[in-house]
């Protein structure tokens, strides 16, 4: 007669196989959504980063050159924009153009004026400038909005003009 072998097969079937290959689907889909998701709060986050850091700078220099500023502000401007003379004689403007989000550094030569960008992603700016006892606008309170994606940051400072610089 013939003899059995006493052998089992040892495995898995195929219906084992493709309930572990469904199983490992699903988790790599999972934490693929999560990578994903990460990443796209990262550059988020570095977006409003960089367009904050570039706010925070374009304000220092506006704030240090109104403080070291010769003379008055220019009562004259609307409220999104701010002239006058610096301490080395330029005379500047800063100017908020809300059609573009942007604020501009504008020097105003004799006969043609150079603008620069400053920032970019302003939502909005205003200067206020309110005289000092009996003296014309020499404090100026600066607040600037930044916009990225659905975020939006403010960044406020005030400076005073100082007197005989």
């Amino acid at each position: 007669m013939f003899a059995r072998s006493s052998r089992t097969k040892v495995g898995f079937t195929l219906i084992e196989t493709l309930i572990a290959l469904a199983l490992l689907g699903m988790i790599m889909a999972a934490v693929g959504v999560a990578v994903h998701a990460s990443a796209m709060n990262y550059k988020a986050n570095e977006d409003i980063f960089t367009a904050m850091s570039t706010a925070r700078q374009a304000m220092a220099r506006i704030t240090s050159d109104l403080r070291t500023a010769r003379g008055e502000v220019s009562d004259t401007d609307p409220s999104t924009q701010c002239s006058f003379y610096t301490a080395d004689d330029r005379n500047i403007t800063y100017r908020f153009n809300p059609a573009d989000s942007t604020l501009y550094l504008d020097i105003n030569n004799v006969g043609s004026t150079d603008s620069y960008v400053l920032c970019r992603n302003v939502s909005a700016m205003t200067f206020t400038r309110t005289p000092a006892t009996g003296d014309p606008a020499r404090n100026v309170r600066i607040s600037m909005t930044v916009t990225v994606g659905g975020t939006s940051q403010t960044v406020a400072s005030a400076a005073v003009i100082r007197r005989n610089m």
